[in-house]
């Protein structure tokens, strides 16, 4: 099965396919070992093969490993793939230690990317997150700059307000936004969301499964080694209570013949044109089935059903996309 949609990356954009393949758990970000290097980089080429034209990756993951593996898969193939590349976080020892979004860090940080990746320019460049430490104009000015030098294409963001959009935006264009979204992490929908779409930004979204909630293998407790505990969605009652949420979406998944992974794919999928479900993926078995997931189409009732389960307040707790 091959991927036939397409989305436009900001007014008068490049078109890229409008699923995105999310490198991140190809590296062990968090620590622990690291996935299968070759079924990673079969994955990479097996979802280019499928049409799969957006790479999503930053150079923080695995501590700049993420970029030298697409490096190796897209070896020969540079024309197939667009590159999105985030910039900015820190890490020590597989943790988060904190930002640095200086320009002179900017400029740094473009240089080892292009090396690691093996390629000329970046297609897609963004800040992970603006943390106030520095400001806009500077940051993306910069990127603006590295433009002007070939080093980069287009100038994204990611995990911003709507101000902030709209004031990069008054900078230079910005082509992407990329944001958590889901059934279960609908905040943005007050004024993110209305803000790029007046503004001609695609929405890349990732965590359309919101770490995994709406997976619908889930049982309460977790284990307690499992990360997410650190969540209070995770904990608890809360969990007790949002995973009879989950619930519905799995008999709505069982009637449509999907999972519920899948299912939770075609909402964020349905919303709009210009907003791509962001997918992390490791294997190449779960290209078809994440592929699929973009043909699901809902009749209203099943829409209205999903939207009042999963309506803003409804999910009890936070995770680290709620700021």
């Amino acid at each position: 099965m091959k991927i036939s949609s397409t989305i436009q990356l900001g007014q008068h954009g490049p078109i890229v396919s409008k699923l995105g393949l999310g490198c991140m758990r190809m590296s062990a970000i968090w620590g622990g070992s690291t996935p299968d290097e070759a079924e990673s980089i079969a994955t990479i080429r097996e979802a280019l093969a499928r049409g799969i034209t957006f790479l999503n990756t930053g150079d923080f993951y695995g501590a700049g490993h993420n970029e030298l593996l697409i490096g190796k898969a897209i070896r020969g193939r540079r024309d197939e793939a667009f590159i999105s590349v985030k910039f900015g976080a820190i890490f020590h020892n597989g943790q988060p230690i904190g930002m640095d979004l200086r320009p002179v860090a900017i400029k740094n940080f473009v240089n080892y990317s292009l090396t690691r990746l093996g390629i000329d320019t970046i297609d897609l460049y963004q800040p992970s997150r603006m943390d106030g430490s520095v400001p806009v104009a500077d940051i993306i000015g910069t990127v603006a700059d590295l433009i002007q030098e070939g080093k980069v294409r287009r100038v994204g963001v990611s995990e911003i307000t709507a101000d902030q959009l709209r004031e990069a935006h008054s900078i230079h264009p910005i082509s992407a936004l990329e944001i958590g979204y889901s059934l279960a992490d609908r905040q943005i929908e007050r004024e993110l969301l209305p803000t790029a779409k007046e503004l001609g930004i695609a929405v890349v979204a990732f965590a359309n499964t919101a770490e995994g909630l709406l997976i619908g293998d889930l049982q309460a407790p977790l284990p307690a080694d499992d990360y997410r505990r650190h969540f209070t969605r995770f904990q608890g009652e809360n969990l007790v209570h949002n995973l009879k949420k989950v619930d519905v979406l799995k008999q709505l998944a069982h009637g449509k013949r999907c999972t519920p992974t899948q299912l939770a794919i075609a909402w964020v999928n349905a919303q709009d044109d210009h907003i791509m479900p962001l997918v992390s993926m490791s294997r190449r078995s779960r290209l078809p089935e994440n592929i699929a997931a973009l043909d699901i189409a809902f009749t209203p009732e099943e829409m209205h059903t999903l939207n009042a389960t999963f309506a803003v307040g409804e999910i009890a707790g936070g995770t680290y996309l709620q700021r």
